[in-house]
């Protein structure tokens, strides 16, 4: 995992190296919080602009030069409005155990923050071992749990930002190998000629590249536990293919992994949690490649499902490969099937880069998922499923087009495309994300980004419930 801040329990923490308090301050206390310190710190916070706005910070020097209090701005509405403005404290603060005590809102969002947004991708600096701030937390927290969801997000933002040069389909079968490992779930690759005889779509994508595509599958938990079904897209670069992408938009195709390595984090939260499913991890592996082999515009496949599917643009890639994976989840009829992917442009015109915006007919799923989003401060949005855009995917030559005719509701035809290789499933939830986080905020560093799984999974621990 990529360097982050510790967290340590009060217990564990010597006397000897002391524990400094962050004082959280809403703009609407600051007159208050203000009134309670010293004329020398109040002078100093005064001379430092400490307003409490979002993001401020004031270090207030004890008398022999060390560092006695830090002042920590909240804004209005505090951090019960936005409880990770907490990862400016790991961003800005020295070297050092902190508290936080004041307008905290709830502490497991708070800590959560500061670990998110202390992370940092060292893969390629030589700062991997940097000292880091560590936050002190009660001794009853649940430092297990947080420490889960922290680095489960970690690993999500790692594999997205790796590279592409070092990072093609059999590096993405590693790094799943290696987490079937940690949690002790089965692990099979499939490549090769029965690639090519059992997942045409998949192989017909990958087959343009030098470096071979595969199915990745994972299973854990007990078998007579409800099936829960997890699919990412897995193209670990995307260039378009004969439709090649303008240099602009192929700067950041090293993403287009980003449904897998989501779905890898959210697999690692529910397996070290123990939640009471048997789950399933389908991550079809390819790279999206120029070559006399790639396939074209105007040909024709078969599909795992059964469907002839025709080829409207290579640059819809990530479909084809989700489509097989999809059949191969839905023949066991998992109560839920949920998919992953950074597949089109239209679902971020829609709501941007920040919200991930999902499709489902199961009202019940759609209810449940956004609550826990509000719970989790995990911005989701449903889109409409509309069944008569359907009708935008005929094909004169085959059962289906891969995408649409017309330039009308990308996010919606893909997923509509999606839905029809699940047919026996109960339910069935398509994620439209970005997968990337386009400048530093709060919540971390410009880069790769964990998008709605931690909703998903405070969904399917309630949903499930933990063993």
């Amino acid at each position: 995992m990529s360097n982050h801040p510790v967290f340590v329990r009060a217990g564990d923490v010597g006397a000897e190296k002391g524990v400094t308090p962050v004082t959280v301050i809403e703009e609407e206390g600051l007159d208050a919080a203000l009134a309670g310190l010293s004329d020398q710190h109040r002078r100093f916070a005064d001379v430092s602009g400490f307003c409490a706005h979002s993001g401020d910070i004031a270090l207030l020097p004890s008398a022999d030069g060390g560092l006695e209090r830090v002042l920590f701005g909240a804004g209005r509405g505090g951090l019960a409005r936005n409880p990770f403005l907490t990862g400016k404290l790991a961003q800005k603060l020295p070297d050092g155990n902190y508290r936080l005590e004041g307008a905290l809102g709830e502490l497991r969002l708070a800590a959560l923050g500061f670990a998110l947004g202390g992370y940092r991708f060292t893969r390629y600096h030589g700062d991997a071992e940097m000292d880091r701030p560590r936050l002190v937390l009660p001794d009853d927290f649940d430092l297990d749990g947080l420490q889960q969801t922290a680095d489960s997000v970690s690993l999500t933002r790692d594999l997205i930002n790796t590279p592409a040069n070092d990072f093609g389909p059999a590096e993405l079968a590693s790094a799943a190998r290696r987490l079937a490992e940690e949690t002790g779930a089965d692990f099979a690759l499939t490549e090769g000629e029965e690639l090519a005889r059992d997942y045409p779509l998949i192989h017909a994508v990958g087959h343009g590249s030098d470096r071979a595509p595969c199915l990745i599958d994972m299973k854990w938990g007990d078998e007579t536990d409800p099936k829960l079904t997890l699919v990412g897209k897995g193209v670990v670069f995307d260039t378009g293919g004969l439709d090649i992408k303008p240099p602009s938009s192929m700067l950041l195709m090293k993403k287009d992994m980003g449904g897998a390595a989501n779905v890898l984090g959210l697999a690692r939260m529910i397996m070290l949690a123990g939640l009471k499913v048997r789950l399933r991890v389908l991550i079809p592996a390819v790279e999206n490649s120029i070559s006399g082999r790639a396939f074209r515009p105007g040909d024709v496949f078969p599909s795992r499902k059964g469907l002839t599917v025709e080829i409207g643009n290579t640059d819809a890639e990530g479909r084809l490969v989700l489509a097989d994976a999809l059949a191969l989840a839905d023949e066991e009829k998992p109560e839920l099937v949920v998919s992953m992917a950074t597949l089109t442009g239209a679902a971020r015109v829609a709501v941007g880069p920040d919200i991930a915006p999902f499709f489902t007919d199961d009202e019940a799923v759609v209810e449940g998922l956004q609550a826990a989003s509000k719970v989790e401060h995990d911005p989701v949005w449903r889109l409409p499923l509309w069944k008569p855009y359907d009708a935008w995917l005929s094909s004169e030559i085959a059962d289906v087009n891969h995408i649409s005719s017309n330039s009308f509701a990308g996010a919606t035809t893909a997923a509509l495309f999606l839905s029809r290789f699940v047919t026996e499933s109960p339910a069935y939830l398509h994620f439209d994300i970005f997968g990337w986080a386009p400048k530093a905020r709060a919540l971390g560093p410009k880069g790769g980004e964990a998008q709605g799984i931690r909703a998903l999974f405070a969904y399917c621990a309630e949903r499930y419930g933990r063993g």
